[in-house]
């Protein structure tokens, strides 16, 4: 099974068009850190997680980094159950009440979504009935 890295990478570059695995720097206590966002696009940043007990942290490190990059927070959860559990719901209601974008994707929508990209970016028949095998020739 695919972990929660490779499915945010996933998620990041097929579906939200953003980058991956950007760090941003800061200061803090005379030294530098890095924070490290699950996957920023043009105008968000998101952090991604799957529904377990570890990604109830999601929201503050999205608002932490939102803060950082002057972009907006989201935060999106991988669902690996097909149910809304304890801390999917937990997640979705705090980031309601923060204004936080909240999304959810089923990892198993992810996995069809890499495997079929290629059929979304192979060109389209240049003319009506126009027979496709001969476009495989050019």
């Amino acid at each position: 099974m695919m972990g929660e890295l490779e499915l945010a990478a996933i998620l990041c570059s097929l579906i939200l068009g953003g980058e991956a695995e950007v760090r941003h720097p800061y200061s803090a206590a005379y030294d530098l850190h890095y924070v490290v966002v699950d996957c920023e696009t043009d105008t968000t940043v998101y952090e991604v997680g799957l529904d377990k007990r570890s990604s109830t942290d999601s929201l503050h490190q999205a608002l932490f980094a939102a803060q950082l990059t002057g972009k907006a927070p989201g935060v999106v959860m991988i669902d690996t159950n097909g149910r809304e559990d304890q801390y999917e719901y937990q997640v979705r209601m705090v980031a309601e009440a923060a204004g936080v974008a909240y999304l959810v994707y089923d990892k198993d929508f992810l996995l069809r979504w890499q495997m079929t990209d290629y059929l979304r970016n192979y060109p389209a028949p240049r003319a009506s009935g126009e027979d496709v095998s001969l476009m495989l020739l050019d």
